[in-house]
């Protein structure tokens, strides 16, 4: 039998009629949802040295639970020594339970282990109500062994909601729980 995320159960159960009573949303689809979350991680690195797109791959693969795909350049660009389609590093989309899964692992357990947290940045947002957040380090999740990495790297971290604008998406990452600063 599967398992379904902890995370889309309180959004099923709790969030969904909590945000349909703040909004005032008269149909059930108007309701601001999780669509995907996108993992990137790319690395000037990867230009001089091929291996490290392997590295970001397999650290991806273990943070994620999935195979990531390849991220390669689009343009050559003779000042940074890089050829169009040369291989720059990886990023992995997440949909349905292991998207939640991952946002519950982020939010609980990732985030607090961060140096200094005070909570993410509520600038975040564009204007369709998706968030972006920015890792400075990939140690940050349990699964990644401190001993086995060779470089902290960094992450980029694109929460993309169905929501409409920048309110109803903030009042749907606070109520999954999203640490927002003050």
């Amino acid at each position: 039998m599967k398992e379904i995320s902890r995370l889309r159960v309180k959004y099923e159960k709790e969030i969904r009629a909590e945000l349909t009573k703040k909004f005032s949303y008269k149909n059930v689809h108007r309701v601001p949802k999780l669509d995907k979350i996108i993992i990137n991680s790319v690395t000037k690195d990867a230009v001089v040295n091929g291996k490290v797109v392997d590295l970001i791959v397999n650290e991806l693969a273990t943070i994620t639970g999935q195979k990531p795909v390849i991220a390669r350049a689009k343009k050559s660009i003779s000042s940074f020594k890089l050829r169009e389609g040369q291989a720059i590093g990886a990023y992995v989309t997440l949909r349905g339970d292991k998207m939640y899964e991952f946002l519950d692992r982020l939010v609980n357990i990732a985030l607090p282990r961060v140096r200094d947290f005070r909570g993410v940045s509520p600038r975040g947002f564009d204007r369709l109500g998706n968030y972006n957040l920015g890792l400075k380090e990939q140690i940050v999740f349990p699964e990644i062994e401190y001993d086995k990495i060779d470089k902290v790297r960094g992450m980029g971290i694109s929460v993309v909601t169905t929501a409409k604008n920048n309110e109803e998406g903030r009042a749907l990452l606070e109520l999954l729980g999203m640490p927002f600063r003050n």
